[in-house]
């Protein structure tokens, strides 16, 4: 059976949940066609063992220095060398070019940097098309939140719009009428849901990238009267810190798998300050009550065991704000959680 790099043709067995383990992992859709087909996933690029980290070194989106130093921070604790332990070969793709804010003129305070930040991303985008076309899977790693626009906009101009998990304490649906400080790393799902206003379009992505009914939040804590808004009118699934307190981090990871399952792609965008400060302090927008380092393993673990996911990002690791690299080296274990680490 012939197998392109971002569909297939395996058959599930009727009624199995979407985020279970239904081996190999795949993902049911109904095609247009009337055909039962996946998108692409870690299934498919897991069976390539093959990873290409892009470093998004963007600090143009929000306000603290240094998370341009994230990729660096994680790359020295040992990434490429834990993937390798796992199995996969990697392919370091270094950091794209970004501008410094100290030498780049503030145009828009509704949009801080906003032509800047875009054209970081269209650098981001080409690097994700060329992987994840090449059977790779992209693994961008932040720099600010808003290098997300780049990662959702290469994945849809490659394979059309697709589903993402939103791992984050913050929603990131602000738009530059509704931020209160214009960072633009709060407006990322914002723009890929097309929302965002005209000034986010680009000949380097499609928007709207993402479907509005394939979003899942997770974690969320801390949100603007605006993301408010702009989140039920949409119809994006959260899943706050509250209800997964209620419910469990294994049934809203489960039940946010079948949201953001279908054709295109899967994309995970985890923000590193989704988990509880004490578990992560190098981060620049920390909030009390995140989750524990168990949950989001398991979350992570989730992931993996459902084989939907074709691409990760993790974002706001910034080394000036950690102690010992704690942040960073927590990012690393967590990456391998997300691309099949076990502990039995």
């Amino acid at each position: 059976m012939h197998l392109d790099p971002f569909s297939a043709c395996f058959r599930i067995p009727a009624g199995a949940h979407l985020g279970d383990p239904v081996g190999p992992a795949v993902l049911r859709l109904r095609h247009l066609a009337g055909e039962d087909r996946i998108a692409f996933g870690f299934v498919e690029a897991a069976r390539a063992r093959r990873v290409a980290i892009i470093g998004a070194a963007l600090d143009l989106g929000q306000g603290r220095r240094g998370v341009d130093m994230g990729p660096s921070a994680m790359r020295a604790a040992g990434l490429e060398e834990r993937l390798r332990s796992l199995g996969y070969e990697v392919r370091d793709l270094g950091n794209v070019a970004s501008p410094e804010p100290e030498a780049t003129a503030l145009e828009d305070e509704s949009a801080r940097f906003l032509p800047e930040i875009k054209e970081t991303c269209a650098r981001i985008a080409a690097l994700v098309v060329e992987a994840s076309t090449a059977g790779e899977i992209p693994l961008v790693l932040g720099g600010d939140h808003s290098v997300a626009l780049g990662t959702l906009g290469g994945l849809a101009s490659a394979h059309g719009p697709g589903g993402v998990l939103w791992i984050d304490a913050h929603s990131d649906i602000n738009t530059p009428e509704t931020s209160p400080s214009g960072n633009v790393h709060g407006m990322p799902l914002a723009a890929a849901l097309g929302l965002a206003g005209p000034e986010f379009e680009s000949d380097a992505w499609p928007l709207p990238a993402i479907d509005p009914q394939r979003v899942a939040l997770i974690g969320t804590r801390q949100l603007d009267e605006g993301e408010r808004r702009l989140l039920r009118k949409a119809g994006v699934r959260v899943f706050t810190m509250s209800e997964i307190d209620r419910v469990g981090i294994e049934r809203a990871v489960r039940e946010s798998l079948d949201r953001v399952a279908g054709g295109g792609f899967v994309h995970v965008s985890f923000d590193m300050d989704v988990l509880d400060p004490v578990v992560a302090p190098g981060v620049g927008t920390p909030v009390r009550g995140g989750l524990t380092y168990r949950e989001a393993h398991l979350a992570l673990e989730l992931v993996s065991e459902s084989g939907l996911a074709g691409s990760l990002e993790v974002v706001e690791v910034n080394p000036i704000l950690d102690r010992e690299n704690t942040t960073a080296l927590t990012a690393v274990e967590l990456v391998a959680s997300a691309l099949g680490k076990t502990i039995f």
